[in-house]
């Protein structure tokens, strides 16, 4: 039995169309992030599978379960589907134990799991409005995870937060896939974020599933320069830019060719070599992001240990 499927999902809205017939089907245990530029249809298709938004045509199964819209039932939402929106919110003056006490159907030994989990174990006397926005995120999922849900739905949890407390939620969003089990269906933006976390990557464009797979396939081989820069750096190689094609052995005319920056590498003058001069250096930590200049465009390649100057002479291959 599939653990997720959903069959040509719609929606239409004032402004327009919002999702396109979407189809897909998701594996338990799986870490699943949606991509895509803002208004192409992510966060209306994580209600939708959740059962907080309506489809205009379409199904979602859940376990082999409809999972029925707001339309159709009187209190929105499915067993056993956790969705934590962009916009949650915690009850105002309330002990942070009494919100977690409330939403819980776990045993002691169960529920203390998920608070190490999700690092709040420290905050249950703490009343709601003496927590920080990372600490409110946190205790919004554990308050779902005590429910004991088998699919996560996480509406960009990395939005909005400063670097501590998103390298703490990364954590927890590892933790709740590999210690729980739970099936993790995601937004975000930031490449930093999903592509070390993802099995498999969804992009959306315009509310159209252009492309799927697991992460290496999508940011190896993206099938254009639109998911290519959702999902990281990269260089366009043009058709006009036929002397380095010619050295590097790509095929001549035809489409646009994208090459990662990590994928050139310096080299000494040699047949597969094309000249380029340094025009720019940016210091990234771990490695330095460097803009050249051929004779036909310009190129970024990333090196680790950096040792260029400015307007110094290179050669580079693939």
């Amino acid at each position: 039995m599939e653990f997720l499927r959903a069959e040509e999902i719609s929606r239409k809205e004032q402004s327009g169309t919002v999702l396109h017939k979407i189809s897909f089907t998701v594996e338990q245990h799986k870490k699943i992030a949606i991509i895509g530029e803002t208004g192409s249809g992510k966060s209306t298709l994580l209600k939708i599978i959740s059962g907080h938004a309506q489809p205009e045509t379409g199904r979602v199964f859940y376990q082999g379960n409809k999972v029925w819209g707001p339309n159709e039932q009187l209190i929105p939402g499915h067993p056993g589907i956790a969705y934590l929106s962009q916009h949650f919110e915690l009850r105002n003056n309330y002990f942070v134990h009494e919100i977690l006490d409330y939403a819980n159907k776990m045993s002691e030994i169960e529920a203390e799991k998920i608070f190490k989990i999700c690092q709040v174990h420290h905050l249950l006397k703490r009343k709601t409005d003496q927590l920080s926005g990372g600490e409110k995120q946190r205790i919004a999922l554990s308050r779902l995870l005590v429910g004991k849900p088998s699919l996560l739905l996480l509406d960009e949890p990395f939005s909005n937060l400063d670097m501590p407390h998103k390298k703490i939620i990364r954590t927890v969003l590892q933790k709740i896939s590999d210690d729980l089990g739970t099936t993790c269906i995601l937004i975000s933006h930031d490449p930093e974020d999903f592509l070390p976390w993802a099995d498999h990557i969804m992009v959306l464009k315009e509310g159209k599933l252009i492309q799927q797979g697991n992460t290496t396939e999508i940011y190896t081989n993206p099938l254009n320069e639109y998911i290519a820069g959702l999902t990281g750096s990269y260089n366009l190689i043009t058709s006009n830019s036929i002397q380095l094609r010619n050295k590097w052995g790509l095929p001549l005319g035809g489409d646009d060719i994208i090459i990662r920056p990590e994928k050139i590498n310096i080299t000494e003058i040699s047949h597969n070599g094309i000249g380029a001069i340094v025009r720019k250096i940016q210091f990234h930590g771990f490695y330095s992001s460097i803009l050249v200049e051929t004779t036909e465009q310009e190129l970024t390649i990333h090196l680790q240990d950096n040792h260029l100057d400015l307007g110094e002479k290179i050669h580079l291959a693939i």
